[in-house]
């Protein structure tokens, strides 16, 4: 496709403005030469450090070459989208760290209790193309908001939206790591932004939090002891020797993300979609494994919860209870685990029966 005759520095400066206008907190832009990570890829794949995420590997080192996943992609117009809910205290942190220490709380991650961010983002991105198709006519791009093979912080990295840090996640000067990335694949020759440099200095305090050591050093993550892939990315049973780290977190951690000392400039959302929903962020574990499957499918409808499934979140919540019985005995929270003790899943049934003995071991 031929590349249409505009001013294309006065264009990144309209498509900045358009991103604000539409929720987005920045959008940055950046080329498509991620060589210097296809290694690293590499080599975490090589180690199996995925695990059952096997679409991590299904497209191979495409996924460090935009140009290969999208023929034609001259450039990606990386997008950030803050999170926190709008009515988020100033001292939320602390309050989060306070409910991992009440064993009966349930804990959900904060990007999780209000709508899919899937769905928020990629319509925001779509209607972006259309406005950028409106102003100078028909253009290559596709987007992509954690759906595809695409390396995301890496290129919000590259394009300065901020810097990887040891967690792997990606921090910013001025929001911290609460927010969503998506991207807009282009066939158009903008200008590219410069990157920004690395601001953790000697702090480990995310390797040195994390429950279950999945952050085995800087910049390196073993997803299959992360609490967000043992919550959300594995089917089957969670690992005996990992249950009892878990905690109360039920949907994913933040316990990295809580602890950096860059949060504490994390942006509240400016879109009312990633405000807390049916009572996620003060919820408890028995309410929560007493829902029906109706009753899960009909309360997160609209919510990235809602793709696990019924069956996993019950494993979920058993798994809180379990850990809940151990600190804290409680007659409410056996009587919880007995409703499910006959439950047609053998997933359920084996964390149920677990949990129970959580409680009996120490009786």
């Amino acid at each position: 496709m031929s590349v249409p005759t505009v001013d294309l520095l006065a264009l990144c400066t309209t498509i900045k403005a358009w991103g604000r206008e539409l929720g987005f907190a920045e959008l940055r832009i950046t080329d498509v030469d991620l060589q210097h990570a296809e290694s690293g890829l590499q080599a975490w794949l090589d180690a199996g450090h995925h695990g059952q995420m096997d679409y991590m590997a299904a497209h191979g080192l495409k996924r460090a070459r935009p140009n290969e996943l999208v023929p034609g992609t001259l450039r990606v117009i990386s997008a950030r989208m803050d999170y926190l809910p709008r009515d988020t205290a100033t001292d939320w942190r602390a309050r989060e760290t306070a409910r991992l220490a009440d064993p009966a709380a349930a804990v959900i991650s904060v990007y999780a209790r209000g709508r899919d961010y899937h769905k928020v983002l990629r319509a925001r991105l779509q209607q972006l193309a259309d406005r950028i198709a409106a102003e100078i006519g028909e253009f290559g791009y596709r987007v992509f908001t954690d759906s595809a093979p695409v390396m995301e912080v890496e290129l919000g990295n590259r394009a300065g939206l901020g810097w990887r840090g040891k967690h792997t996640l990606l921090l910013s000067r001025e929001a911290g790591s609460m927010f969503f990335l998506g991207e807009l694949f282009i066939d158009l020759p903008l200008p590219v932004d410069a990157p920004v440099s690395t601001h953790c200095g000697a702090c480990t305090a995310c390797i040195d939090i994390c429950p279950t050591q999945a952050i085995l050093g800087p910049y390196r993550l073993d997803a299959r002891r992360c609490i967000s892939y043992l919550t959300i990315e594995l089917k089957g049973s969670i690992p005996l020797e990992l249950r009892a780290l878990i905690g109360n977190r039920i949907y994913g951690c933040d316990d990295c993300q809580t602890v950096c000392p860059w949060n504490k400039f994390a942006q509240r959302a400016v879109l009312p979609d990633f405000d807390a929903r049916h009572g996620l962020g003060s919820a408890d574990l028995v309410t929560l494994f007493g829902w029906t499957e109706a009753q899960f499918d009909q309360i997160m409808a609209g919510s990235p919860i809602r793709r696990i499934g019924h069956e996993r979140w019950l494993r979920n919540v058993a798994v809180g209870l379990g850990n809940a019985l151990r600190a804290a005995p409680s007659e409410a929270l056996v009587a919880a685990l007995q409703t499910r003790i006959d439950h047609p899943s053998a997933l359920v049934r084996e964390h149920v029966l677990w949990a129970l003995a959580e409680a009996t071991e120490r009786s």
